[in-house]
């Protein structure tokens, strides 16, 4: 598939992110729990975090990582019938699993501070779509020294199998390799944005629209599979524009997603036209917005972005 010196942690990437899918398509739970920040989260996102942490660690044991979740609320005695349904998923894709090492797993993604090789995962990306049947992912990567250098999503409702991409080496889905659209025509770039607006200023997105003279219909999804769609082809833009200046986007949101955008021959900058920064541990401190394109229409976003004064900090 890939013939790097990230050859092994592609596998693990794989192999992590299918046990996850498996647990994702196979959980059937519609209750979700509201956390502190009043995002929800399930079954769904404890156990895809506790299978990705547990082959991290296993492969990796010296490797941070940085992840959404914490077993927090699952130790709550309010919590009982949520353990045990935990419980009986994970048992069936890893027989034999207790409780105390289930929520052990999970916490092996608290880490929170910036070091020289960690990993970021988000394991439930788009958990309001995985709710409504929608978009969502399970996304995870790889930083080294700042960069991003091995990135893994699988989109399972995108019909799509496990997209992985390697610094320098491309992206693949599956066996074949991925490239974004060529297209130049602005009136015509489809784009990708948030389903929530909370997400994403949608009014902007309508300015920015109108400025470029953008005619296309807009596709409205959860999760990263908007790096995903964009970098196989099928649309030209995605543009999350921030709804609140102090608002600081998290690593596990965007890093997975960005490697694969860029390795397919995209662009994915912030909306003032600067890199992102992955150097500063859960937060993109430096980075106001995202923008990603198939690299073709990049300088015409980012210009209009400027022009009507739109994600500058």
């Amino acid at each position: 598939m890939f013939n790097n010196s990230y050859s092994k942690e592609l596998q693990i990437v794989h192999a992590a992110l299918s046990e996850a899918a498996l647990l994702c398509r196979s959980v059937q739970e519609r209750v979700a729990i509201t956390k502190g920040d009043r995002s929800p989260v399930t079954i769904a996102d404890f156990g895809s975090q506790a299978l990705v942490c547990r082959t991290l660690r296993e492969a990796f044991p010296d490797d941070p990582i940085i992840a959404e979740e914490d077993s927090t609320l699952l130790r709550s005695d309010a919590q009982t019938e949520l353990r045990e349904t935990l419980g009986q998923q994970l048992e069936v894709i890893r027989p034999g699993t207790s409780m105390k090492s289930a929520l052990k797993w999970i916490d092996y993604g608290n880490a929170e501070t910036y070091s020289d090789r960690f990993w970021t995962l988000d394991p439930i990306d788009g958990t309001k779509g995985f709710l409504r049947k929608g978009q969502f992912a399970v996304a995870l990567a790889l930083i080294i020294e700042g960069e991003v250098a091995v990135a893994g999503l699988a989109c399972p409702n995108l019909d799509y199998n496990i997209f992985l991409a390697a610094t320098g080496c491309g992206a693949r889905l599956g066996d074949s390799p991925l490239r974004v659209s060529t297209a130049e025509d602005l009136e015509h770039a489809r784009i990708c944005e948030s389903v929530e607006s909370s997400h994403s200023a949608h009014q902007d997105v309508e300015r920015v629209v109108g400025h470029l003279g953008i005619a296309a219909k807009r596709k409205r999804l959860d999760s990263q599979a908007k790096y995903a769609v964009v970098a196989s082809g099928d649309a030209e833009i995605y543009m999350r524009l921030p709804t609140r200046k102090d608002y600081v986007e998290r690593i596990w949101d965007h890093a997975a997603g960005a490697l694969l955008l860029t390795e397919a021959g995209g662009k994915v900058t912030d909306c003032a036209g600067k890199e992102l920064d992955f150097s500063c541990g859960k937060g993109l401190e430096h980075n106001h917005g995202i923008i990603g394109t198939n690299g073709e229409v990049h300088d015409e976003v980012i210009e209009a972005l400027k022009i009507l004064k739109i994600g500058q900090s």
